[in-house]
């Protein structure tokens, strides 16, 4: 499940066609694309259930879903007039606005960092200070190796004290075969539950919890010139009645959600469904803006982007 993570979507899937109460035929739908970060999983719940359950067309909205062929591409693909909006990640964004490129934060999907640093627990490793020596692996160069050096320092160690080593978003079987000690990148919704399925239960070591800001994991974007398009006012408002019914109706949203996707009924996206609902945003079109400005400022202190922008130049927030 990691590389939906903050890597810069060539050819793509397009899911299953929405699905809503009926219109009047004089009632036409206004279209919008939303570019998915991966493909679909108990994360995208909130839009699924949007189309399935009729809040999209509601709010005037014929949406479709498209799943990328390559993770790294839907906010570029935003930037250059293909969608309407994508599903990306608060760290991408900040990394993506450093380089220029025309992006803007216009809603929350999942409020919380489910990223973290993971171990198996028969190795002994009780804490982050366990860590001196052992191999950590990683997927994505700059960012994690950030995190891992933040969270190390912590405990009085640094990246010398370590060896770390790419596994190509290979991350559970790494930590399970033994090929790592740990891996940094591992969403604690799924990696950690796939291992306690597959029998190598895992211990987390939270990011938040060992020195790094918290942080939004899944965002949406979409070019500044969307401010002031109705159709993102409506969509904000169709994906938070959504998020609503999904936490007061888990169960059938469940049923809705595997009905759309009959080949994810399994134990590992059951259980993420119900880890993952405590972390969607309630108030999709609410900016938490110290939270954006911390983590700009963290980002910038470790070298990894120049001082940020005015927050106001690189998110809407609709009225």
């Amino acid at each position: 499940m990691n590389g939906r993570r903050w890597i810069g979507v060539t050819a793509a899937l397009l899911l299953t066609a929405p699905s809503g109460p009926a219109l009047a035929q004089d009632q036409a739908l206004d279209e919008m694309t939303i570019l998915l970060d991966w493909f679909v999983n108990p994360d995208h719940a909130p839009l699924v259930v949007a189309r399935e359950r009729g809040f999209f067309s509601d709010f005037g909205l014929d949406v479709t879903l498209v799943a990328p062929a390559d993770p790294n591409d839907p906010p570029k693909l935003v930037a250059a007039g293909q969608a309407e909006v994508a599903v990306s990640y608060q760290p991408q964004l900040h990394f993506l606005v450093n380089e220029e490129i025309p992006l803007a934060w216009v809603g929350t999907l999942v409020a919380t960092p489910l990223n973290s640093m993971l171990v198996r627990v028969d190795s002994g490793i009780e804490s982050v200070a366990d860590l001196a020596g052992k191999k950590i692996g990683y997927s994505v160069g700059g960012v994690e190796e950030a995190l891992v050096s933040v969270m190390l320092a912590r405990h009085g160690l640094s990246l010398d004290d370590v060896e770390m080593i790419n596994v190509n978003f290979s991350l559970a079987p790494a930590l399970m075969s033994g090929q790592v000690d740990a891996v940094i990148g591992a969403y604690r919704n799924f990696e950690l539950t796939q291992m306690e399925i597959e029998g190598v239960p895992g211990r987390p070591f939270h990011v938040e919890e060992e020195g790094v800001p918290s942080y939004d994991e899944l965002i949406y974007l979409a070019h500044p010139d969307f401010a002031g398009d109705p159709r993102l006012d409506r969509f904000l408002q169709a994906i938070t009645a959504s998020t609503q019914y999904l936490i007061n109706h888990p169960e059938e949203s469940w049923e809705m959600f595997v009905a759309a996707y009959p080949e994810l009924d399994d134990e590992l996206n059951r259980r993420a469904w119900i880890d993952t609902i405590p972390r969607f945003a309630l108030s999709p079109a609410a900016l938490d803006r110290g939270r954006y400005r911390r983590f700009a400022d963290f980002l910038a202190e470790q070298g990894l982007i120049d001082p940020p922008p005015p927050l106001e130049s690189y998110t809407i927030v609709t009225d």
